[in-house]
């Protein structure tokens, strides 16, 4: 995508304080115009916030934030119907159906798509005249998704779309959301599922305590680590970060949850001389696994947590 690209979204300096918590803190964010956008972070980051600010549910403290070049409290009325929000938990009711419920929602917008269409787009076509309450949680999911396209939006909010899905549902989902941005549109998403932001997203932002701690390419924070993989691994008996001083080709190490994980450059390289440096120190390997850098490691590399720490 071209960086000249107009912006659907911009914010700067956003804030937003509930007491002592400083959920949002001085925040700034850009997003194109035709681009899937993704914020990351563990629950509490500010992920939610950030996101409800923007779609103009809620007010914030300080900062300013333009969207489709308009700000909330002015002409909102033309500036949601170029919206769609699918929030974190949606409260449908329960005894209307399926095709009944995507009516509803394609009645609030001048314009829109056909109730009909949104039931084949996202595989709900058998649940046309189920009623809501006797939905699966990924059905309710998809049907929530399908209630945000219902006006047609430019711009589509997605906060969390894809938590608690089986495997199967997350990636008709997917699907959905890569067959949306590749008509044009724009879509900005939270969500703490990794694969699923490297797999959507065109760029994305960290976000820790309320801030923006990176942000850019996943490949590009990837890149960022220095070193394509991660060791994981255990000894017996314990061994301290001395021993991997000496390593060729070792960076960062980290210890959580009694195994240390390092990242490294070459796994042909590192590893003899890792069984080297352990059998020298007295120790020998428990386990040993790998993987490719993800961006959790490079939130791990940033923090010292989890993405999914509480």
């Amino acid at each position: 995508m071209s960086t000249s690209a107009p912006s659907a979204i911009v914010c700067r300096g956003l804030k937003k304080h509930y007491g002592d918590v400083r959920a949002v803190d001085g925040l700034d964010l850009e997003v194109r115009a035709g681009e899937c956008f993704g914020l990351l972070g563990p629950n509490g980051a500010g992920k939610t916030t950030t996101i409800e600010i923007l779609e103009g549910l809620t007010k914030p403290d300080e900062g300013d934030v333009v969207v489709l070049g308009r700000r909330w409290g002015s002409q909102e009325r033309e500036l949601r119907e170029r919206l769609g929000v699918s929030l974190q938990e949606s409260r449908l009711t329960e005894k209307l159906t399926v095709y009944e419920t995507l009516s509803l929602f394609r009645s609030f917008y001048a314009r829109g798509r056909d109730p009909e269409l949104l039931l084949e787009d996202l595989s709900l076509e058998e649940k046309r005249d189920a009623r809501v309450g006797k939905l699966s949680g990924g059905q309710r999911q998809r049907l929530a998704v399908a209630c945000a396209l219902a006006g047609d939006p430019e711009l589509l909010f997605l906060d969390e779309p894809t938590t608690g899905l089986d495997p199967q549902s997350r990636l008709q989902l997917w699907e959905r959301i890569a067959a949306y941005k590749e008509a044009g549109r724009t879509v900005l998403l939270t969500t703490h599922y990794m694969e699923e932001a490297e797999r959507l997203c065109e760029r994305v932002a960290v976000v820790d305590h309320g801030r923006i701690i990176a942000q850019g390419a996943p490949a590009d924070l990837i890149a960022g680590l220095g070193a394509p993989h991660i060791l994981e691994l255990a000894t017996d008996p314990a061994v301290g970060a001395d021993v991997f001083k000496g390593v060729r080709g070792l960076r960062d190490p980290r210890q959580r949850d009694g195994r240390w994980q390092l990242a490294v450059a070459s796994l042909a390289e590192a590893v003899p001389a890792l069984v080297d440096a352990l059998e020298g120190a007295g120790a020998k390997l428990v386990s040993l696994s790998t993987h490719r850098a993800t961006l959790e490691d490079v939130f791990i590399a940033l923090t010292g947590r989890e993405l999914r720490d509480e």
